[in-house]
């Protein structure tokens, strides 16, 4: 797709920026207006809910680090909405070197985070690639299709043709957040946060398991892939 037809594709989403950086708050409003969305912002969590109540937003880019309410304190209140609000996808801005605030957010529901300092056309292809995930019906999120596997993220359950397949609690929250953000990859050391087992090559250990499970060839991964020098990566069909 074109940047051109790119942008007429994303000129009709309204995106609510919510930073308490007046800097970074301008550069995004001008780089993501430049392509295509149309763009609010608020300095802080009030001014956010107050936009909230009156507009109704595709999709919210949050900042962890705010006076007063922070961005997980605005994220927990969104998913308490009800109706349609609620259920905006939340992209969450949190300081490098802090997975603890990553993990926190996506337990809270965000949808995916990006750390601070990042390249603005990162935060561009991350946020087409909630929207997208966004556009799929209730029963498409739950459930992804690996091959002959299906996992049922909101059981925490995996099938292969049907049959079930068990995990580990830290195999089925390995997935959860994998699946969460599904064709983005996620830091090794922020899915460290969700394990459950000590040790520091646990996520490795983990990863190698569930390709046993999930993989034709586990020595030459389809679904469960590893990104040199950034983490795992989920490829759903």
């Amino acid at each position: 797709m074109s940047a051109a037809s790119a942008a007429a594709d994303a000129d009709h989403r309204h995106l609510l920026v919510v930073d308490d950086d007046d800097r970074i708050r301008d550069l995004l409003k001008e780089y993501l207006t430049g392509r295509g969305f149309r763009v609010s912002t608020a300095a802080d969590a009030a001014g956010a809910r107050r936009l909230l109540a009156t507009l109704r937003f595709d999709l919210l880019v949050v900042d962890v680090m705010m006076p007063g309410e922070d961005g997980f304190a605005l994220t927990r209140w969104l998913r308490g909405l009800e109706g349609e609000s609620g259920t905006s996808p939340v992209l969450i801005l949190t300081a490098r070197g802090q997975p603890d605030d990553r993990i926190e957010g996506l337990k809270l529901g965000a949808d995916d985070y990006l750390a601070k300092p990042f390249d603005p056309e990162e935060l561009v292809l991350r946020v087409e690639a909630i929207l997208r995930r966004a556009t799929k019906t209730p029963a498409e999120l739950r459930r992804v299709k690996l091959g002959r596997c299906v996992f049922d993220a909101a059981r925490g359950e995996l099938s292969a043709d049907g049959a079930p397949i068990k995990l580990t609690e830290s195999e089925a929250n390995l997935l959860k957040v994998l699946a969460r953000t599904a064709h983005v990859a996620v830091d090794r050391l922020d899915l460290g946060g969700v394990n459950t087992e000590a040790g520091g090559r646990a996520v490795d250990i983990q990863v190698t398991r569930l390709r046993r499970k999930i993989e034709a060839d586990p020595a030459n991964p389809r679904y469960l892939r590893t990104i040199r020098g950034r983490g795992y990566m989920l490829t759903p069909d």
